[in-house]
């Protein structure tokens, strides 16, 4: 018995990486995972792997980016397992360019996989569980978003990507307050791990060691969304975690800081020591990545 047994999850972008190591660790622990990857040969080897080691399994190449995609998703997975419990949106691309070099085409791709994947698929499926709260049952659905580190502090040569995952991040808060009436959770996840993107972005940083814990290998990251997905989660929503090998923490975003309030309009003149005041009482921003 697993801590996700008769759960049904679909996670995007699972024919490698943290993908497929989540459809993996989900499966070890009794779920059934629709493997949604656009590489079709790579989810189907993903979905054989599970299947071969007693798992249930289900390949799909559906276009995660427009709604009727996303339905076909949907509807894939209840004539396969009559039911679907947990969303996991992981799918995701890079177009680096530092930001005075970047394209239109650039910028829409990475905005059209990232933040509009995320929208399309959470909202049919978010539809699907709100009529069957309406109906009376509760759906104990999860929602698990994908941020990074790069859209929580930024990142040189990645605005359009640090872009869309601080999007990710703020499009969390507002599902799981408006989602949560459904008996929907959703929360928002900054995983650092060895995957294509980032071998491709800093191949040494990530590359696995000769021996000893590997700390980017992605199975790490795996455990914290599974338990996402479970029903032990149920009371957890509405939060951004960083995960890499060993470590979880949860991050804490944009707050309101000090206030200075002059009970009449500023001007322009005056502001330059109210505001040197602020910025000294006030803890400094995270670095940029790769500054």
């Amino acid at each position: 018995m697993g801590i996700c047994d008769q759960r049904v999850v679909v996670i995007t972008g699972a024919g490698g990486g943290l993908g497929r190591a989540y459809a993996l660790a989900f499966a070890a622990e009794g779920a059934a995972v629709v493997i949604n990857d656009v590489r079709t040969e790579a989810a189907q080897a993903v979905a054989a792997e599970i299947e071969a080691a007693g798992g249930r399994a289900l390949a799909n190449g559906d276009d995660i980016t427009s709604t009727a995609g996303a339905q076909r998703i949907l509807d894939a997975t209840l004539a396969a397992f009559g039911d679907v419990h947990v969303l996991v949106n992981n799918a995701g691309i890079l177009r680096d360019r530092m930001f005075l070099s970047l394209s239109e085409e650039d910028w829409d791709e990475v905005m059209r996989v990232h933040l509009k994947g995320h929208f399309c698929l959470a909202g049919v499926l978010g539809r699907h569980w709100r009529a069957a709260s309406k109906a009376g049952r509760d759906p104990q659905a999860a929602i698990v978003n994908t941020s990074s580190g790069a859209g929580l502090q930024g990142s040189i040569g990645q605005s359009n990507y640090a872009a869309a995952k601080a999007g990710i991040a703020a499009l969390t808060l507002v599902q799981a307050v408006e989602l949560g009436r459904y008996g929907i959770t959703v929360n928002c996840l900054a995983p650092a791990a060895r995957t294509l993107m980032t071998e491709s972005a800093m191949p040494d940083m990530v590359k696995a060691p000769a021996s000893g814990f590997d700390a980017w290998d992605p199975l790490n990251v795996a455990p914290l969304v599974v338990w996402l997905g479970s029903t032990q989660a149920r009371g957890v929503t509405g939060r951004c975690f960083e995960a890499r090998g060993g470590e979880l923490s949860l991050a804490d975003g944009w707050r309101t800081g000090k206030i200075r309030d002059k009970g009449a309009r500023w001007d322009p003149a005056e502001l330059g020591p109210v505001i040197a005041q602020l910025i000294a009482e006030t803890p400094a921003p995270q670095p940029v990545y790769g500054t």
